[in-house]
């Protein structure tokens, strides 16, 4: 009684003396309820239970000011006693909006005599990370003559429930996707989602491996950055690669409380540390025979391990998400059976029928062309009749193969059916001369003999030929006008390629763009303009990269992007790229015999270069021809160049890095899975690619980028060269994120050897 009285002096500066008369009034009732419990509690004041209850238990007066709270309720509003909430209001504790409701409820109760029964609340609480749930009960407290002095006010927290109640719900929701079929992706983010939903401070993501069992691809990550995302997009799984890459190689859990200290993160953690993660556990996706789809992984931004609840939810969105994976992997591959040839793999009229609509509409839209090419092996009875149907199904796999091998990623090989097989290219350009050369080269391809089981099986093919739009509009126009073509070849005899023109007459080969680029590199139409790359620093010149041009004697400059495709259609980018070599290093040598000081001559390597197994000898004579120090000499490869046959050009780079030339990687972040590259090839410098640079420093994706680009490769012990910069602030952001070395507008654009000559002359005074 003594700390009653305390407590009620403490509160009379403030209360009211009505609110006096109802705290009493309040008390004595709950002596009242006291003297009517049990004998066995009979002792125990009634505050001293209420105190212990775990639900929030509350008396308010008129003003909804607190005259009374259980210590739960004290203690999830961040007060240390539950006597310091008497004469608070909402106000004092919550934000205004929400004090706001809570106000007009408790007044309309008050007011009306009704009682509010299981509402549902959500409230911010202090120093809680999350909102919570509650499920309150508010009542009119009234004194011995009926007159309303305040409410009763009971809340049980319910957020664990609602949360237990959304993971059902999302499950369901997940489910009924599945069985709709809806796309994978969709499903996926769903997924992510739903998990993030239930914790607090956690970025989800799934990656999914590819068909043959190497590369981990976004599959759904709506929260983590997408600078992050790109970066990790297309990562090669191994026993020390982060956490999802390890896992995958693994089959099993991994849990890294630290990226920035655990071995398993010790090559990417320049690439996670611009994104702030610390730790990320990452467990396998897997069919029901264990067999490894993908990765789940949680990732959060404080050093530390996952709960037993958070793994239960991975446990539970690893299941789900290998139901939807397989589910869709057997769709596609239903698909698959229903739109392609079981021999040969390659699509069929339905496939045909679904596209070819498409691509004449695309063409259409941008003023392309596109040819058909129907095709048919001639006497094909002969080889069932006289070798058996073994063969022949071996000579259709075959010419399927080698038809397959001869077309872009654009174009398309359709079997009709039987011995019947249709050709769709796509033209590059409204101009495009290389079709005729494609068709030639496609008939020579398949009339090579094949040797088989029952020995050497000669074929011929006879090629009818159709072009939108002038030999059709829609694509049972082209399709019929092609197969005309086609029987007017089988009637001039065979193994020939008609083209639809009324007359029959044979499509002829207009070899004149390939003349005239061979009488270019023979002839001295060809010639270098150079662009100098600076160091960042001190905007001295470093480096300059030849670039090829074409002064065409009647068409007078012809912009590389003209004539270097064709070059590597027709094989002349061969003689043409060993031409810009030693035209490079003449150049850098006569420069040197001026008395300037030395720079790098940087030049670009095609892919048939790269792939030429003299081509390093060819290096090693035109340094000596010239004279040349090897280590002034820098040859830049795309990863896509690499990446063709990785085991040959680590090979051809080992070999170069021996004569002592200089080696780095071009258009680095442009989309393709440098990681990989970096780390399996002996690269000198990384060239940022000037998509990504364009950029900076006004898109947060792209800064993001850079960051990691530039920190992973010092990590790599690699220098940066940003190409493209253009302004100011690309310079000043570059600078600041120490990137070594820069090339574009901002300091020239490519200028002739005179020009050149000049800025080096100027910098060495």
């Amino acid at each position: 009684m003594h700390e009653a009285s305390a407590r009620q002096r403490e509160s009379d500066d403030f209360l009211t003396a009505e609110t006096r008369r109802f705290v009493a009034a309040t008390e004595a009732m709950m002596a009242s309820t006291a003297h009517h419990l049990s004998e066995g509690v009979e002792n125990l004041r009634l505050k001293a239970i209420i105190h212990e209850l775990p639900d929030f238990l509350y008396v308010k007066d008129r003003d909804s000011r607190f005259v009374f709270a259980n210590a739960v309720t004290a203690a999830s509003l961040g007060l240390r006693r539950a006597e310091e909430i008497a004469g608070k209001r909402d106000f004092d504790l919550f934000d205004f909006e929400a004090a706001r409701r809570h106000f007009d409820i408790e007044q309309q109760i008050m007011a009306t005599g009704q009682a509010r029964i299981d509402m549902e609340e959500t409230v911010v609480l202090p120093g809680s990370p999350r909102p919570v749930c509650r499920l309150t009960s508010k009542i009119p407290l009234r004194n011995e003559r009926g007159e309303i002095v305040g409410l009763i006010g009971v809340s049980r927290d319910i957020t664990e429930r609602k949360l237990q109640e959304d993971l059902h719900r999302g499950q369901a929701k997940l489910l009924e996707m599945i069985a709709r079929n809806e796309p994978l992706p969709m499903i996926l983010e769903a997924l992510v989602l739903m998990i993030e939903a239930q914790l607090t401070g956690i970025d989800g993501s799934v990656l999914l491996l590819d068909s043959e069992g190497t590369r981990l691809y976004h599959g759904a990550a709506p929260n983590l950055p997408g600078g992050y995302s790109r970066l990790i997009d297309g990562v090669t799984i191994g026993p020390k690669v982060g956490s999802c890459g390890t896992a995958a190689w693994r089959g099993q859990p991994v849990i890294v409380e630290d990226v920035m200290s655990d071995p398993l993160w010790e090559d990417f953690r320049a690439l996670v540390a611009p994104f702030g993660f610390r730790s990320c556990w990452s467990t396998p996706i897997a069919t029901s025979e264990n067999n490894v789809l993908g990765t789940f992984a949680l990732y959060s931004r404080e050093v530390r391990r996952p709960t037993e609840h958070e793994m239960r939810l991975v446990a539970l969105a690893t299941h789900i998400a290998g139901i939807a994976i397989e589910r869709k992997r057997v769709d596609d591959r239903i698909h698959f059976m229903a739109h392609h040839d079981d021999l040969t793999g390659l699509p069929n009229r339905a496939f045909l029928k679904e596209r070819l609509a498409g691509i004449l509409d695309q063409a259409r839209r941008n003023n392309r062309k596109v040819t058909v090419a129907y095709i048919d092996l001639d006497n094909f009875k002969d080889v069932n009749d006289g070798r058996g149907h073994a063969a022949g199904d071996e000579v259709l796999k075959e010419i399927a193969t080698r038809m397959a091998n001869c077309i872009r990623a654009s174009d398309m090989v359709v079997r009709l059916g039987g011995d019947e097989f249709l050709v769709v290219l796509v033209h590059q350009s409204s101009h495009d001369a290389g079709i005729a050369r494609r068709l030639r080269d496609l008939q020579k391809a398949i009339n090579r003999p094949i040797h088989g089981a029952s020995g050497e099986i000669a074929i011929t093919s006879s090629i009818g030929v159709a072009a939108f739009p002038v030999d059709g509009a829609t694509s049972e126009e082209l399709l019929a006008n092609a197969d005309r073509a086609m029987y007017r070849a089988k009637q001039l005899g065979r193994n020939t390629l008609q083209h639809h023109d009324g007359d029959g007459a044979p499509l002829g080969m207009p070899l004149g763009e390939h003349e005239e680029l061979h009488q270019a590199i023979t002839g001295d139409q060809l010639f270098l303009e150079y662009q100098p790359q600076v160091d960042v620093a001190t905007g001295r010149i470093t480096g300059i990269e030849a670039l090829v041009r074409w002064n065409h004697p009647a068409k007078g400059r012809v912009p590389p992007v003209n004539f270097i495709p064709l070059a590597e259609e027709t094989g002349l980018i061969v003689p043409l790229g060993l031409w810009v070599l030693n035209e490079a290093c003449r150049q850098a040598r006569a420069w040197q015999d001026m008395g300037l000081a030395p720079v790098t001559i940087a030049v670009n390597v095609s892919a048939k270069q790269f792939a030429d197994p003299d081509f390093a000898s060819h290096v090693a004579e035109a340094l000596e021809r010239h004279r040349l120090q090897s280590h002034w000499l820098e040859l830049e490869v795309t990863e896509s160049v690499v990446m063709q046959d990785a085991e040959r050009a680590l090979a051809m780079m080992e070999s170069l890095r021996a004569i002592g030339v200089r080696l780095s990687i071009d258009d680095f972040g442009s989309g393709y899975s440098s990681l990989a590259a970096l780390k399996t090839f002996p690269f000198d410098r990384l060239k940022m690619d000037r998509s990504l640079v364009e950029a900076l420093p006004g898109d947060k994706t792209a800064v993001a980028i850079a960051s990691a680009v530039i920190s992973l490769a010092q990590t790599l012990k690699l220098s940066v060269l940003a190409e493209g910069v253009e302004t100011d602030a690309q310079m000043d952001f570059l600078r600041q994120a120490r990137c070594e070395e820069a090339q574009g507008y901002r300091f020239s654009r490519p200028v002739s050897p005179e020009a050149a000559t000049l800025l080096l002359q100027a910098q060495s005074i």
